[in-house]
């Protein structure tokens, strides 16, 4: 049998992935750039993919892009939601997974996945920064501490501050009281997850979480944000290196069910 290959391709607001496939199941490449739509990010991801697949752009049977920004992928096959990346990507890394919490750049939301995979329901926030990548962005300047930093650093936090604010304008603000009253930065980066994970889990209870509960974009790389999010929904989350390109993900799946029915 030859190997067909298949692309998936996630154009985001900040990042662009990408995943290429061997016949549905194998990952062969994989890349995250940290620009998104509206750059040169998803030319070079696919190049960079590419690269480490040891493949050329000839060799892919199938590409389908998702994302923000998915309408600007000319060479795509097709485009998809990516909500239903998403779902579908999801359940390839966490096959049991039913609440799927997804933060990203610019939006935040919570998925309802059936036990066949199919997206059932969902709530997003995508009208505001808070609770979002963005959000962890504007706070990691403030406090002059690079991002991925902060859950080393909030670890160590014994008294998380209180950032009441929802908006990510006010909240900068609360930030910078703190920082001028001689706070410990660990307690006020704890008060920050404390704070998107309190966002989210607004959203999350509006859907109703049903476990095993999983959770993918790039703020699921930060651990205390995670952590933030078990405590206040109390149950486990699971993650997985993963998880930023769980959309590609998806979208190369998509693909490669394509493929199979012509």
């Amino acid at each position: 049998m030859t190997d067909k290959y298949t692309m998936g391709v996630d154009i985001g607001s900040t990042a662009s992935k990408c995943i290429i496939l061997k016949n549905g199941k194998d990952i062969v490449g994989s890349s995250v750039i940290s620009v998104g739509t509206g750059t040169s990010g998803s030319e070079r991801v696919i190049a960079e993919a590419l690269k480490r697949a040891d493949k050329k752009i000839e060799e892919i049977s199938k590409t389908i892009a998702t994302g923000y920004g998915r309408n600007t992928l000319k060479s795509a096959d097709k485009e998809m939601s990516e909500l239903s990346c998403h779902s579908k990507g999801a359940r390839f890394l966490f096959p049991d997974v039913q609440t799927l919490i997804d933060i990203g750049g610019q939006d935040a939301k919570v998925l309802k996945i059936s036990s066949k995979g199919r997206l059932m329901n969902f709530v997003m926030n995508d009208k505001c920064a808070a609770g979002t990548g963005r959000f962890l962005d504007v706070m990691s300047n403030v406090l002059e501490i690079d991002i991925s930093k902060l859950a080393e650093t909030g670890a160590e936090s014994k008294e998380p501050v209180s950032i009441s604010s929802t908006c990510t304008v006010f909240a900068e603000s609360e930030v910078i009281s703190h920082l001028s009253r001689g706070e410990a930065i660990c307690d006020i980066i704890a008060g920050i997850h404390n704070s998107v994970s309190s966002r989210v889990a607004g959203l999350a209870k509006r859907l109703g979480v049903i476990s095993p509960v999983a959770m993918t974009g790039g703020v699921a790389q930060n651990l205390g944000v995670v952590k933030a999010l078990e405590k206040e929904l109390n149950v486990s989350i699971e993650t997985s290196p993963l998880t930023q390109v769980a959309g590609a993900l998806g979208a190369a799946l998509y693909a490669y069910d394509l493929l199979e029915k012509e």
